[in-house]
């Protein structure tokens, strides 16, 4: 039996007005995320007998966003910083009419694909979770492998490094890595999203060498 399979128990017997968010059961859809003895989970894919016999196990909605009841919580958040984000616009196609991107780039986006939006990693990130006053000016580890996907797909036109540094406050995280730890699709957003992100920001903003030449071949192109 796994946790959600307990909590529709008492739904069912108990507490018939009980507010939960499930739908696949599956460990696909992330609508069933929740705070198993403090640990940010998905019922669904946690099960009883890894806790000790006897062991009180509690069940409490995600801190980090606004409790609509019960275990359910209002995630729109997300959905309001992927909006945010700059859509994908593809590069001009060669000269056959197609466009063409190699199999090592195609697998390092899959990974990013993998995502389901629990959002455990961003009930996880501690510059949400503990410091709400930082949520206008933070996007927060979903979005910065939503960005991610775009931003390293070779076949994408746009330009988000400015956003990343300004709008998503890519600077703000400190690479814990807590994130990566609680994914159950085990996308490594740490090393493989953030930390190559950060370094696009940094290369663009902090690199006084790339930063010279920048300046001195746009000065040197025709008006």
């Amino acid at each position: 039996m796994v946790v959600l399979d307990a909590v529709r128990e008492v739904q069912a017997t108990q507490a018939g007005d009980l507010a939960v968010r499930w739908n696949c059961k599956a460990g696909k859809c992330g609508s069933c995320s929740a705070e198993i003895n403090g640990v940010p989970r998905l019922m669904c894919m946690t099960r009883l007998n890894t806790f000790a016999p006897g062991q009180p196990v509690t069940v409490a909605p995600l801190r980090t966003f606004p409790v609509i009841r019960d275990l359910v919580t209002d995630v729109s958040f997300n959905y309001e910083k992927a909006r945010t984000i700059a859509h994908f616009q593809p590069v001009p196609a060669d000269a056959d009419g197609k466009r063409r991107m190699s199999q090592d780039d195609v697998e390092r986006i899959q990974e990013f694909h993998k995502c389901i939006e629990c959002f455990l990693c961003q009930d996880v990130c501690h510059v949400m979770r503990d410091h709400e006053e930082n949520k206008p000016a933070y996007a927060g580890p979903r979005s910065f492998v939503r960005i991610a996907a775009l931003e390293m797909h070779p076949l994408d036109a746009v330009d988000r490094t400015g956003m990343l540094k300004n709008e998503a406050g890519l600077g703000l995280c400190n690479v814990t890595k807590c994130c990566t730890e609680v994914c159950p699709e085990q996308i490594r957003i740490t090393d493989n999203a953030i930390i190559p992100l950060k370094e696009r920001v940094a290369d663009r903003y902090y690199d006084p060498i790339a930063s010279f030449f920048r300046r001195f071949f746009t000065s040197q192109r025709p008006s």
